[in-house]
């Protein structure tokens, strides 16, 4: 029988690759004892002969099998995973030949398609390589998961992928976005691209994340921006997202559903369509009216969630009163209209209670914004209207008080009508 043969590899000089680091850590050592004084010659022989005795296998720690160096997977509170990464390439067609890419650099998508084919490499669980190309042309590294998931014609890497960008704010995060360390100093050593994939809580310290990474393409609740470099992540925004189309991760990426009707929402509606319209407008900017995120029961969260949106898209007070039609909901399930600004009207902007709606100050009403209401009309000086104090009950006191207050403003006729509305709210508690 042949002797096996024996490999020596030795490794790169200029990368201090994961692979590098074991070849060089495994090395061969000394044979002890008796062995130790035979010649190389007759030592590997005794190997060879031993080796064929026990009918053993052995496979040296440095051959590894073709394509790059295996890379450990980056683990919470573990540092930096080693991402080495490819550069700037055509997308690949069948048997590794570049294929060609035409049309614009930066073609249009949508959310919905950002996070579909980001979802597609998860599901897939595409192994990680920073020279190996899946079938859809992509490199199988961090920056061509990015170039997939935005549909590049190409395939970029960190060091380019911000030219197909708009930089943004941590506040204007939303689905597709991405979050961009590359490493100038070496871009091998740390640099790395995930994909924002919507808050996972109201004070926007985690989120889920979509990323390539060893050993395969997966998604996770990540802390905000990163497990390191904390300082050094940078939110951009794809050029070629089209207008008004928010975030598909209140969906899911499925077929928007069809508006289930009025009688789903309001006080005391407990189903499922309460939770997707709430996941749905976290999507669009309303997360921090949801202090535990949005559940099965319609509350006020919802409510006023509902009203920002529906205020987002200029509509008048009479239209935006919290309560999703047909229109509200179609603009949210396809991902149009215009989205809710960041701080614009929040739960407590600048210090002052969001506004609730009109719908809380009619005849018959009775809640907790009335009663601030009226407490707030005293300190301000309009206590003359109520006989024995402000109750959370609507009724003519409060009308004429909000009316001497709004006359105080200046305002006449019907704008002192004695209804309060956004702005007399924010008048009021500023």
């Amino acid at each position: 029988m042949a002797a096996p043969a024996f490999e020596e590899f030795e490794p790169a000089r200029d990368r201090d690759c994961p692979g590098c680091v074991h070849r060089r850590r495994t090395r061969r050592r000394p044979l002890s004892g008796r062995l130790a004084h035979l010649p190389a010659t007759r030592g590997m022989a005794v190997v060879a002969a031993v080796s064929a005795a026990l009918g053993a296998v052995t496979t040296p720690a440095a051959a590894y099998p073709g394509g790059p160096s295996p890379h450990r997977q980056a683990v919470p509170g573990d540092g930096e995973p080693d991402t080495p990464q490819g550069a700037e390439a055509p997308l690949h067609g069948p048997g590794g030949k570049p294929a060609g890419a035409g049309g614009a650099p930066a073609p249009r998508t949508t959310r919905s398609a950002i996070i579909k084919r980001a979802r597609s490499w998860v599901t897939a669980k595409v192994p990680y390589s920073m020279s190996r190309y899946w079938n859809d042309g992509y490199r199988q590294d961090c920056s061509g998961y990015v170039s997939m998931a935005w549909g590049l014609n190409s395939n970029q890497w960190t060091g380019s992928l911000a030219k197909y960008g708009v930089r943004i704010t941590k506040s204007q995060l939303q689905p597709g976005d991405i979050l961009l360390y590359h490493n100038t100093a070496n871009p091998q050593k740390g640099s790395h691209v995930v994909i924002f994939g919507g808050w996972k809580n109201h004070t926007h310290t985690s989120y889920t994340v979509y990323e390539q990474t060893p050993p395969h393409a997966r998604s996770r609740t990540t802390p905000y921006p990163y497990w390191s470099h904390a300082g050094k992540y940078v939110p951009y925004r794809y050029k070629g997202l089209a207008a008004g189309n928010a975030g598909a991760e209140a969906s899911g990426g499925k077929t928007p559903t069809a508006f289930p009707g009025a009688d789903s929402f309001g006080p005391g509606a407990v189903n499922a369509y309460v939770t997707e319209l709430g996941r749905m407008l976290v999507a669009r900017g309303a997360g921090a009216y949801y202090p535990e995120g949005p559940g099965p029961a319609w509350g006020e969260a919802d409510r006023r969630a509902t009203e920002a949106f529906q205020r987002a898209q200029g509509w008048s007070p009479e239209e935006a009163d919290g309560r999703p039609g047909p229109r509200t909901w179609e603009l949210l399930a396809s991902g149009g209209g215009r989205d809710i600004a960041p701080g614009a009207d929040g739960p407590a902007s600048h210090g002052v209670p969001g506004y609730p709606g009109k719908g809380y100050f009619r005849p018959g009403q009775s809640n907790d914004h009335i009663a601030r209401l009226g407490a707030q009309l005293v300190r301000k000086g309009f206590g003359r209207f109520y006989g024995d104090g402000p109750v959370p009950q609507w009724g003519e006191a409060h009308r004429q008080a909000v009316a001497a207050f709004q006359r105080g403003q200046g305002w006449r006729g019907g704008a002192a009508d004695g209804s309060p509305g956004p702005e007399t709210w924010r008048r009021l508690f500023a």
